[in-house]
């Protein structure tokens, strides 16, 4: 079979399209440039291209089997100065890639979502409980609009696509900024002072998305959504475990409303200041509720998905991080 893969060089992308080399399929990597690909596979074609510009995507998407939509904007944080990016992104780029999809009549899509679309309901939730409004961030509002708005009335429509929901992903080739990366990488660098104690949210290693996206394709019936996230873990449990891989003390665990109070203050400094990354009001404000509690059984019945254990992704993920930031001092 053969896969285009938009967002190829990103986390959940890369390890994608290593997975779907190493299960005998041609890859179609779509990048903005073709230098971003260098540490994919050299059995696989790149190709130059942006979600933005739907033309630069009819020749590579021609006569393929399926298509893996994974490219998005996708940072927590810098949200209110990239607006008009995001929605390019997010929302007109992935109608671009609806409507070639259905132009050229593609068999089979995946599109990627995110359980962040569920930090405004009470969980544990499931597939039936998509907001009928979309969260506060940036990234998250534009997200609500490419799943609920954009992919859904193309299914609505008879565009045989598959929805599939991650949780915070991490792993190697992600970006070191505005990711769950950075927040990772700044605890080991011991710059994290602080997190709120009662938030939790599903964290992943990309190995596991990506092999849950190989499975939607596969076994996904079209028009089904999928949480593929793995459990939610406060964020204090998942620093004991990391301190216990590590050696690097856990940062300390505070009240989760201290981050909206902090939030609320950020809001006015950010008029004159610019915040460090990962403390931006967005951010605070996005780690003052609750977080999001899942439940992923559909996804483990009907496509049988399974994660890692915490110990064994954070250990992989960690001595990858630390050979980076070694190779950088």
């Amino acid at each position: 079979m053969e896969y285009l893969v938009t967002g190829a060089t990103g986390v959940v992308g890369s390890h994608l399209v290593c997975h779907l080399v190493e299960a005998g399929h041609d890859v179609v990597a779509v990048t903005r440039s073709r230098s971003n690909a260098a540490h994919l596979p050299d059995e696989i074609t790149v190709v130059e291209g942006d979600i933005t510009d739907k033309e630069s995507l009819r020749e590579p998407m021609t006569g393929v089997d399926g298509v893996f939509h994974i490219a998005a904007w996708a940072y927590l944080g810098p949200g209110p100065d990239n607006v008009e990016t995001a929605e390019r992104v997010n929302v007109d780029g992935t109608r671009n890639v609806f409507e070639l999809m259905d132009e050229l009549e593609v068999p089979k899509g995946v599109y990627t979502s995110t359980v962040g679309l569920f930090s405004d309901v009470q969980g544990p939730v499931d597939e039936t409980d998509l907001p009928d409004r979309p969260p506060q961030s940036v990234y998250l509002r534009t997200k609500w609009e490419a799943h609920c708005d954009v992919a859904n009335g193309f299914i609505d429509d008879g565009l045989p696509l598959v929805v599939v929901m991650p949780g915070n992903v991490f792993g190697r080739w992600d970006k070191p900024y505005g990711t769950t990366r950075g927040f990772l990488r700044a605890y080991l660098q011991e710059e994290l002072p602080m997190v709120p104690r009662d938030w939790a949210f599903p964290f992943e290693h990309a190995a596991d998305t990506a092999r849950s996206h190989l499975r939607a394709m596969t076994h996904g019936d079209p028009g089904e959504t999928y949480i593929i996230a793995d459990e939610a873990r406060s964020l204090p449990a998942l620093f004991d475990r990391a301190e216990s891989i590590t050696g690097v003390p856990a940062p300390r665990a505070v009240p989760s409303a201290l981050f909206g109070v902090l939030a609320r203050g950020m809001r006015a400094a950010e008029r004159v200041i610019t915040p460090p990354e990962g403390f931006e009001a967005e951010t605070l404000a996005f780690l003052s509720g609750d977080g999001v509690r899942v439940d992923n059984s559909k996804a483990t019945r009907e496509l049988g998905i399974d994660h890692q254990s915490p110990e064994e992704s954070l250990a992989e993920y960690f001595e990858w991080e630390q050979a980076q930031l070694a190779q950088h001092n």
